[in-house]
């Protein structure tokens, strides 16, 4: 039996372009008729619970955004960032505002913007003191630079300087990363799977990785859901980007050769994070979407996973990591983490019954 769609909330045009693990999902559940259950009464962890491990604990709080906040309609929650004032800012594919700006009592200070169906990535820029957001919307096939009100300064459309983007369909970005000379590098995740480099201008460079046709091609990738600037390394700065439908993420230097890959066994990663020495991801699945089995990973400096909040505790066999189990009710769909100045972490929540985002409190 399927989820009912009032417990799965409005399903977004954009789910056509789920990656192959996600399918296969869906379709193994119509095959095997999975009982159906009800999320709502899932989702009910103890307020003040103690999730992750080592010396990354987390107190959680399902109420953070206030009832007043709630006010603020939302449908599918994409990504998060804090800006430097402190506030968080949101995309959400609601249509009454694509764009929610909270303050971190989980009030609504700000929303914006009907004209992102898809609003997916969102990425904070600085240039000279002044803050820019980069909006990815795959389902209209553009990244969108524009200020923290809304204005929009740039927009690009599918790069038809490169031959295999001949329709405009075939473009669909899910993120961008900013490097420090004003670089720019979208990650056409619903798409081909490049990462295309534009400069400042929004004038194409190059473009690399691309979708996996062989397995001998370890430069490829799978869902190129994510991509951050790594600059961990003050002498060797490099480019993160993850390959969600194969649990990995893969390192290239700045023009876009490849250099390392690294498995997150079972668990389906969204976009990296990067917070001090640490690496932070939002797994959207460990075992199937019917499950709402999702988790949070806290890696090391050594790209090594140390802990899991919404999870047991993580497993090294050798260098290997042995697959993640999650708890049963701290997360539904996390789809992203927001890692504030304080190191807490707000985790924004796709198709989970239009749940507002988590605020895990560190400890």
């Amino acid at each position: 039996m399927k989820l009912s769609q009032s417990a799965l909330g409005k399903t977004s045009p954009r789910r056509k372009f789920l990656n192959t693990s996600i399918k296969a999902s869906l379709l193994a559940l119509g095959a095997s008729g999975l009982a159906a259950f009800n999320i709502n009464s899932r989702y009910t962890s103890k307020k003040g619970k103690v999730v992750g491990h080592g010396q990354f604990k987390y107190r959680v709080n399902k109420d953070w955004v206030t009832p007043k906040g709630r006010q603020t309609p939302i449908d599918h929650c994409h990504e998060m960032v804090e800006d430097s004032k402190g506030r968080l800012i949101m995309t959400t594919t609601h249509k009454k505002n694509n764009v929610i700006i909270y303050n971190k009592d989980g009030d609504v200070l700000k929303s914006w913007g009907t004209e992102f169906p898809g609003a997916h990535g969102l990425t904070l820029t600085n240039e000279g003191g002044e803050e820019f957001l980069f909006i990815t919307d795959p389902d209209n096939h553009k990244v969108v630079k524009t200020t923290l009100d809304g204005k929009v300064l740039m927009e690009l459309r599918h790069p038809e300087m490169i031959a295999d983007y001949d329709t405009l369909e075939k473009f669909k970005p899910t993120e961008v990363a900013v490097a420090p000379n004003g670089d720019f590098y979208v990650a056409d995740g619903y798409g081909l799977d490049y990462i295309i480099q534009y400069n400042t201008k929004g004038e194409y460079i190059r473009h690399f990785a691309g979708k996996v046709t062989d397995k001998n091609e370890p430069e490829k990738v799978s869902n190129a859901h994510g991509v951050c600037m790594d600059l961990r390394e003050a002498n060797n700065p490099c480019v993160l980007v993850t390959s969600r439908a194969k649990q990995q993420f893969k390192k290239y230097t700045l023009d876009g050769k490849y250099l390392e890959t690294y498995d997150t066994t079972g668990a389906s990663i969204c976009r990296p994070v990067i917070k001090g020495k640490n690496l932070y991801f939002s797994v959207l699945l460990t075992k199937s979407v019917w499950q709402y089995d999702g988790i949070v990973l806290v890696l090391d400096e050594n790209n090594k996973v140390v802990s899991v909040p919404g999870g047991e505790a993580p497993k090294y066999e050798g260098d290997k990591l042995m697959p993640l189990e999650y708890d049963g009710e701290t997360f539904l769909h996390p789809h992203d983490v927001c890692i504030d100045n304080n190191e807490n972490i707000y985790v924004t929540q796709w198709h989970s019954g239009r749940t507002y985002p988590v605020m895990l409190e560190r400890i």
